[in-house]
């Protein structure tokens, strides 16, 4: 990390005011900021250093990096450091029309490119002369545009994921600076699981008690297998299947499945049959298993339907939901972070993309309630919020909007928004209350009445804990009448929360 020539630019008005014409970096609109309030979504530091004529702003990141905004919403690391930024900015002027070119491109057209640019900005006023003083009083040395380019190309491509700027009012990301090729999520998150399946086929025994141990490896290492397979995968499969089975029915037991069904050997119908009974789920889950008086073609053939239907040899014909959860899984949080903003910002732009392939007139807001558990596995409540208060929106029965409002209402409680989730439970119990709408008529009687009545409780003690007794106890006597009318055993489950919240109340009363 070296910033020795932003220090002379700060140190020198001459070279700072030649940094500011022609070469748009200027210290002195570093003074008014970027247009709107911004940060980083993995919550790294940001500073401002330099502005350029069009609203667009420099900022200097924890590592030294510079991530330049414009104005209209893009963003991009420019460089590793502030004097590298520098270089590319005296080095390229036009470096905006630089951000597609990458070093595959070739000498010729690159430079065809910055001549092109370059002679554009000479109609209006010089910039060789300029360019030649400011890197010489810089200490900056004299490159090729074609490794300029190879630089900026190097600097774009890791703008994800530590340095997705977000507008830090409404959460969404700005979009990048380039439209570059970059590796689809699923390689990173295949990466370990290759290794590990290279483990085992290895034979080694020490890695695949490891792997087959660990339930994540294990699952990606399924998951490789299902785009690599070899036909002597069939003794580690069937110790994985064994294995997963202890986690119950997950996908990827499914998928060791139908990977040793596609083997087609009757003889391992006995250990499908085994695992489908580990419990009453995976026994729901593989019922369809064929029964053990099946030959190995009509094993086969039951994989064989079950691998079009459900997985297939094409990592890119995953949902993307299954590679967010396995980035997650093994603590890819910045990536799977940014998918879940794009894919999060893209519903918000359309929202045409939650209708149901079998009802096309409908919207299914589910997947905004599985976006917000991911956000929040992923450690960022605002997101979680942003994603469920567009479930909320989205609800069109009372029951599912009281359903939405709950969650809503136990993220605000956990992010510190304490009044509004008051307000978020208060309309909760309107949604309950809409007599016209049957499908919230029960709920007294059922665990979702245990579930509203637990919230109140949890809430009245954050608000006793944040000193707001007054709040806190208007809320209490609310759980208090709905712990009143609910069923016996309902109302028998909150016993303890209720009387351990009152004597939180009482402690600050």
């Amino acid at each position: 990390m070296t910033d020795h020539a932003l220090r002379l630019l700060r140190q020198d008005r001459r070279l700072a005011a030649l940094a500011a014409f022609p070469f748009d970096f200027d210290l002195d609109r570093a003074a008014h900021g970027h247009v709107e309030p911004v940060r980083l979504a993995s919550g790294g530091p940001l500073e401002v250093i330099a502005g350029d004529d069009t609203g667009g702003t420099y900022f200097v990141c924890g590592d030294g990096s510079v991530l330049y905004a414009s104005s209209e919403g893009a963003a991009g690391i420019i460089g590793s450091s502030a004097d590298e930024a520098l270089e590319i900015l005296i080095g390229l002027p036009a470096w905006g029309s630089c951000t597609d070119l990458s070093p595959e491109d070739g000498e010729e057209k690159i430079l065809a490119r910055v001549t092109e640019a370059e002679d554009e900005i000479r109609e209006y006023y010089g910039i060789d002369e300029e360019r030649a003083e400011l890197r010489a009083a810089l200490g900056l040395p004299e490159r090729s545009p074609v490794e300029l380019v190879g630089m900026l190309h190097a600097a774009l491509l890791r703008t994800e994921p530590d340095f997705v700027l977000l507008n830090d009012e409404e959460h969404r990301a700005y979009e990048l600076l380039d439209d570059l090729p970059r590796p689809p999520l699923w390689e990173a998150v295949l990466e370990r699981g290759r290794a590990d399946l290279a483990l085992l086929r290895d034979g080694d025994a020490a890695a695949g008690e490891a792997v087959a141990a660990d339930p994540v490896r294990r699952r990606l290492a399924l998951r490789a297998a299902q785009f690599d397979r070899a036909e002597g995968d069939l003794g580690l499969l069937r110790r994985l299947v064994r294995a997963e089975a202890g986690s119950s029915m997950t996908d990827e037991l499914r998928l060791a499945a139908v990977l040793i069904g596609l083997h087609g050997d009757s003889r391992d119908l006995p250990l499908l049959h085994e695992v489908r009974e580990t419990d009453f789920d995976t026994h729901c889950g593989l019922s369809d298993v064929p029964g053990s008086e099946a030959d190995g073609a009509e094993l086969r053939e039951w994989a064989r339907e079950m691998d079009e239907a459900m997985f297939g040899t094409d990592p890119a014909d995953e949902p993307e939901s299954t590679w967010i959860e396995l980035a997650l899984d093994q603590g890819l949080t910045g990536l799977a972070r940014v998918a879940l903003i794009r894919r999060l910002d893209a519903i918000e732009v359309d929202q045409g993309l939650l209708r149901q392939p079998s009802d096309p007139d409908r919207l299914d807001p589910s997947p905004l309630g599985w976006i917000a558990e991911d956000f929040e596995r992923a450690g960022d409540l605002a997101q979680a919020l942003r994603a469920q208060r567009l479930c909320v929106a989205l609800q069109d029965t009372a029951w599912d909007r009281a359903a939405a409002l709950l969650r809503q209402a136990e993220l605000e409680r956990r992010a510190g928004e304490l009044d509004r989730a008051v307000r978020s439970l208060a309309r909760v119990m309107d949604a309950l209350g809409d007599g016209a709408d049957a499908s919230v008529r029960d709920w007294r009687r059922i665990n979702f009445g245990l579930f509203i009545a637990r919230e109140h409780y949890e809430l009245t003690g954050a608000l006793a804990d944040a000193d707001l007794p007054e709040e806190a106890r208007a809320l209490f006597e609310t759980a208090e009448e709905i712990r009143g009318v609910l069923s016996e055993p309902a109302a028998r489950g909150v016993r303890e929360l209720a009387e351990a919240t009152a004597d939180r109340l009482a402690a600050v009363s």
